[in-house]
């Protein structure tokens, strides 16, 4: 009966250590949804899908970044210069699918040059996209003269339409859901990935093009973050110059939380889509509680700390002799 008892113990444990991220998100929302009445309003849990399908769009990007031991802080100012130029060139042409493109394009542009940096020259991917981020941002305000731009016109249908029930970052985010899974899961590009994060000499010494591989994670990353852009600017209606700063952080809190490692070579499409989750209710129910904002960045301060503690401590169990 003990050695039952210990078998069915370990299952469950198996369990929990496999869905845990899912009973946390659980737990968080039905919490919130006692914090405050108007959390599980309609209206209110359509808003969180739509402001936190930005942030997953973002951290699916971050997460292929991170499991081949990259990062990416320029994020969130590509966004807004992607998301900006793409209105800008919406009024000036009319034209959607230019304006489109040009987002799209853009952001890719601007991470071309972070892989080139790093897969190139060997600048380590902080310093290479944090000199990124400085340029995307003086750039988006130097175009812009440091003014928004108003009247969008169609362009908002991306960020304030739907099909049905459904709006269309949602659909967006589902999409790229299932673009991220599918890569990491069934190409042997997310073979690659996996690879590099968790031993790149070993990678190397097996045949993987290192750095084609990276070169290539920061591309598709540019995709995400110039689609990223364009729906966030489509959403509040305005191309603002100044918008997004810290979402970089946001979606790196997402990744974490979800299970992608720091240290490389571990990661999912669906934990990132729950830890994003996670972070989009917290600032939805703080908001709802009407928890000071400055607060707030406090707490998410602590959130991040924590995520990279309980990274360093699996990371550490993991690596422990068994038996």
């Amino acid at each position: 009966m003990t050695g039952t008892t210990q078998v069915l113990k370990a299952k469950i444990a198996a369990v929990l250590n496999k869905y845990s991220i899912l009973v946390i998100l659980i737990i968080v929302f039905i919490i919130s949804s006692f914090l405050n009445k108007n959390f599980l309003n309609i209206t209110n849990l359509t808003n969180v899908l739509r402001q936190n399908s930005v942030v997953c769009i973002l951290a699916f990007g971050e997460t292929l970044l991170i499991i081949s031991g990259l990062i990416d802080l320029s994020s969130g100012a590509v966004l807004a210069f992607s998301g900006v130029l793409s209105i800008a060139m919406f009024k000036a042409t009319g034209n959607m699918a230019l304006a489109i493109t040009t987002g799209l394009a853009l952001g890719v542009f601007f991470n071309v040059i972070s892989g080139f940096l790093v897969s190139v020259y060997k600048t380590p991917p902080f310093i290479a996209t944090l000199a990124v981020t400085t340029v995307a941002r003086g750039s988006v305000l130097l175009f812009t003269r440091g003014q928004d731009i108003y009247q969008i016109g169609k362009f908002e249908v991306f960020g304030q339409g739907s099909l049905g029930i459904i709006p269309y970052p949602v659909i967006f985010m589902a999409a790229m859901l299932g673009i991220t899974w599918y890569l990491l899961n069934h190409t042997r590009f997310g073979r690659s990935l996996y690879a590099i994060g968790g031993n790149e000499e070993a990678a190397n010494a097996s045949g993987i093009k290192v750095n084609a591989t990276k070169f290539a994670c920061y591309v598709i990353n540019g995709f995400l973050v110039g689609l990223a852009g364009i729906i966030f600017m489509s959403r509040v209606n305005a191309g603002i110059p100044n918008a997004a700063a810290g979402y970089e952080m946001e979606a790196l809190t997402a990744a974490i939380i979800g299970g992608t490692s720091f240290s490389g070579g571990m990661g999912t499409a669906a934990g990132t889509l729950a830890g994003a989750f996670i972070v989009g209710i917290l600032n939805n129910i703080m908001n709802l509680l009407g928890v000071n904002s400055y607060l707030q960045q406090i707490i998410k301060g602590i959130i991040i700390a924590l995520a990279v503690i309980m990274d360093i401590q699996a990371k550490k169990r993991r690596s422990r002799p068994q038996g």
